[in-house]
């Protein structure tokens, strides 16, 4: 029927939003404590498990594929080449549920725009998506509004994106006593790589080399992963991704990349940027590197460093390559921030975190064991 140009059938249920919605929204920012530890905050967060390294488990499976793996798991997306070719897709997930439970229509996007982002990082076009769909009830009115709501997050990012939904699967009733899970809708981003020679890594190459962050500041801290670990709770709106900001950002990296413009590219978000800034000082080969970060503050420094604030990724370029990158940064009105600089040994921001990068390194690849 459908194959042959039938329409789908349609269900229409009863759904209301639920109550909890506009009380868990309340959150004042005044009230929430600034660390006085900030290397205890980063070496925390490290270690969590939604943020540490997950390479002991994708490592137990054929993460090769047949040694076509050109960038491994890992990183923002795994890119694999296609052979007789000088082409390569890149492929990544993503899902913040606690965005979906603050907001299913914002985390549902947010979910497609942070896979999409995740290839674009590669040098990769954002092609395509699959879903899996993980919900409650949904004869449950409040559980079935969230499905709507992640639907029209979901079909907004597509169009703006132009990444058609080529297929997936939809988990109901996963509950237990106490209630239904976060709200689940797990995105699966294709991207296609046109020159597999121009693939770029999410770590930082060389000292010497400069930083900056494709994006603005950040003012938001609700949902973050910060806010959960650091002062127990799961509290504000979901930050508000701005389809076009975001589309302009793809715009912008991809044609950085090609031109051979960056060295390293890693997307911004659980954890902030000071975990993005982190995690790009680790190299796969075991060679990392640190930085030295001075970020212009506009706000209160616990949220600038670890907000989740959507459309942002931090890069490095050599400094030969300063003049151009900014250049066309500004052409496409892309707003950008210079932080510093690749240095040896050493995690360096704003006067806050000091830390050895073997320590960073130990809280996230141990993570998933302590």
């Amino acid at each position: 029927m459908l194959v042959l140009g039938g329409d789908a059938p349609v269900y229409s249920r009863e759904y209301q939003k639920p109550d909890y919605i506009d009380a868990i929204h309340q959150l004042d920012i005044n009230e929430l404590k600034e660390p006085e530890n900030f290397n205890e905050v980063l070496l925390k967060l490290a270690s969590c498990p939604n943020i540490a390294s997950k390479k002991k488990i994708y490592q137990q499976y054929d993460h090769m594929v047949q040694i076509n793996t050109m960038i491994e798991p890992g990183g923002d997306a795994a890119v694999i080449r296609i052979k007789d070719t000088n082409k390569a897709i890149a492929v990544a997930t993503d899902c913040n549920a606690r965005l979906c439970y603050l907001n299913p229509y914002e985390g549902t996007k947010a979910a497609v725009a942070e896979s999409a982002r995740n290839v674009v990082c590669t040098g990769a076009k954002p092609v395509a998506i699959t879903n899996c769909l993980n919900f409650g009830n949904p004869y449950k009115p409040e559980v079935y509004w969230t499905f709507v709501e992640a639907i029209r997050g979901m079909a907004d990012a597509c169009r703006k994106f132009e990444t058609p939904v080529t297929g997936g699967n939809v988990s109901f009733y996963n509950e237990n006593p106490s209630g239904a899970i976060y709200p689940t809708p797990t995105i699966g981003m294709l991207g296609l790589v046109d020159d597999n020679q121009k693939i770029v890594t999410s770590h930082f190459k060389n000292e010497g080399d400069l930083i900056y962050l494709l994006g603005d500041h950040c003012h938001e801290v609700g949902g973050s992963q910060y806010l959960k670990e650091i002062h127990g709770m799961i509290k504000g709106d979901a930050p508000i991704l701005d389809l076009d900001k975001e589309a302009l950002l793809y715009q912008t990296t991809l044609k950085l990349i090609s031109e051979s413009l960056l060295q390293s590219a890693h997307d911004c978000s659980d954890g902030g940027l000071a975990i993005a800034i982190m995690e790009s000082c680790f190299n796969p080969s075991g060679k990392n590197t640190g930085c030295s970060v001075s970020l212009p503050l506009e706000y209160r420094k616990d949220i600038e460093l670890f907000g989740e604030s959507h459309s942002r990724i931090v890069v490095s370029v050599k400094s030969e390559n300063k003049d151009r990158f900014e250049t066309i940064c500004s052409e496409n009105n892309q707003k950008f921030l210079k932080l510093g600089v690749v240095k040896a040994e050493k995690i360096e921001m704003n006067d806050l975190i000091q830390l050895n990068t073997q320590d960073c390194a130990k809280a996230y690849f141990c993570g998933l064991e302590l």
